[in-house]
């Protein structure tokens, strides 16, 4: 097993269940003509950094392409990009007039499949890149939740938390996709019923630098204030501490006057409110 086995073994083990080596010379490694190659159709990402790209050129100017393409045969002198469409790009930039490549066969709907499972196992990819991955894998592949995790050989938790984040709204979609919070910060936003609160929560967190603990505390305290207060009709006095407080509250009063008056609280931060409460007066 190659190093590179072992830093991805779920790659291997994806990829390899789709591919099917046919034809002559297809199976080993070829060299093929840059002119004869067509990028993929199906490959989730469009967008190439210029900068990495004339880098990995330069790299390849000296020291040839290490890993080869891997190409489907489309007819005797067409082929398509399974994967390593990024190190076609360098090749062209570096003036390579043929590449070395592995050529499988594949039908459009494995192709599709194929191209997702590489894209997923980049490790550059963010959480919403990932998530978009494997909703394309559910919805246009056909597979099941649990089909998709045995594909790609991650959980079926880890599938259901990344599609979760195809759930919030598209500005904070955008600030995970471009590293301004984390997927904590994200999966911390999601447990807020609603998008008010989601937003208000995602500016604090640019805003304050709210930690995931920060914004998970501030779903709490949500809870607290949407609750509604059980107060006696009898009472206005509990009412207005009730609302004053954010606690239930209920008073008995005796006859004479005297009485007694009883929060209820669930745990130690609810208690810590009220003594900060009384304190403010």
């Amino acid at each position: 097993m190659t190093s590179n086995n072992k830093k991805n073994p779920a790659l291997g083990r994806g990829l390899s269940a789709l591919l099917s080596d046919s034809g002559a010379s297809v199976g080993g490694t070829n060299t093929i003509s840059i002119e004869k190659i067509q990028v993929n159709p199906f490959n989730p990402r469009t967008d190439f950094d210029q900068e990495a790209l004339q880098e990995l050129a330069e790299s390849i100017k000296a020291l040839g392409i290490i890993q080869p393409l891997t190409l489907r045969k489309v007819n005797v002198d067409v082929y398509q990009i399974i994967s390593g469409e990024r190190r076609f790009r360098a090749a062209k930039l570096a003036g390579l007039k043929e590449v070395p490549a592995y050529v499988r066969v594949a039908n459009d709907q494995t192709m599709l499949e194929m191209a997702l499972v590489e894209n997923i196992q980049r490790e550059n990819l963010n959480a919403i890149e990932i998530g978009l991955s494997y909703s394309r894998l559910i919805e246009e592949c056909k597979l099941t939740q649990t089909e998709l995790s045995q594909r790609i050989s991650k959980s079926r938790s880890d599938i259901a938390n990344h599609l979760r984040l195809l759930k919030l709204p598209a500005n904070i979609q955008a600030a995970v996709r471009d590293n301004l919070i984390t997927m904590g910060h994200a999966r911390a936003l999601l447990s807020l019923e609603h998008e008010k609160e989601q937003l208000a929560a995602f500016n604090a967190i640019l805003e304050k630098g709210l930690s995931v603990r920060e914004v998970e505390q501030w779903n709490k305290n949500t809870e607290v204030k949407s609750k509604p207060v059980k107060t006696t009709s009898l009472s206005p006095k509990a009412q207005e501490i009730s609302r004053m407080i954010g606690l239930s509250v209920n008073i008995q009063q005796g006859k004479n006057g005297a009485g007694k008056l009883s929060i209820t609280y669930k745990n130690a931060q609810e208690l810590e409110k009220i003594l900060q409460k009384l304190k403010q007066g």
